[in-house]
C-alpha cells in the first residue's frame, strides 16, 4: 500500500440522505470500538468488495466510496492492514481521538470521498 492507495468503504443505506452520503459513514460507531473497516483497493475491486460484503445476510451496502491513504495520514488517522477476516481488510484507527475530533475527521474524509464519487453503486 502507498499514499495513493484507495481504501474502500461500504456505505450503509441509512447513511445516504437526499442522495448524499453523510459523514457517519466515515467515522466509527460505538460498536466499532474506534476501528473503521475499509478494504485495500490495491488488492480488491470496489465491485468484488461490495459483493463479498453484501452476501452476508446481516450486511447492507448502497455501494462503495473511497478515501486515499494520504487523506487518512493528513488527518493523523493510522491505517492498519490487519488482513482479518480476509486478506484485503484494513481498519482506520480512531482510538487516539475523542468523539468531537472523530466527527471532525469523519466530515473531512466524507468530503474527500464525495469529491471522488461512487466507485460502485448497488442497483
Amino acid at each position: 500500500m502507498n499514499r495513493e492507495s484507495l481504501l474502500l468503504r461500504q456505505i450503509h443505506p441509512n447513511f445516504v440522505q437526499n442522495g448524499r452520503v453523510t459523514s457517519q459513514a466515515f467515522r466509527p460507531s460505538p460498536k466499532d470500538e474506534s476501528h473503521l473497516s475499509v478494504d485495500n483497493g490495491d488488492m480488491v475491486t470496489p465491485e468484488v468488495s461490495w459483493k463479498r460484503f453484501s452476501v452476508q445476510s446481516e450486511n447492507s451496502s448502497a455501494g462503495v466510496m473511497a478515501i486515499s491513504h494520504s487523506e487518512c495520514s493528513d488527518c493523523q488517522v493510522e491505517v492498519i492492514e490487519d488482513g482479518v477476516p480476509y486478506p484485503e481488510h484494513c481498519y482506520l484507527d480512531f482510538s487516539p481521538f475523542g468523539r468531537k475530533e472523530s466527527d471532525r475527521i469523519g466530515k473531512k474524509l466524507a468530503s474527500a470521498a464525495h469529491s471522488r464519487g461512487w466507485l460502485f453503486e448497488a442497483n
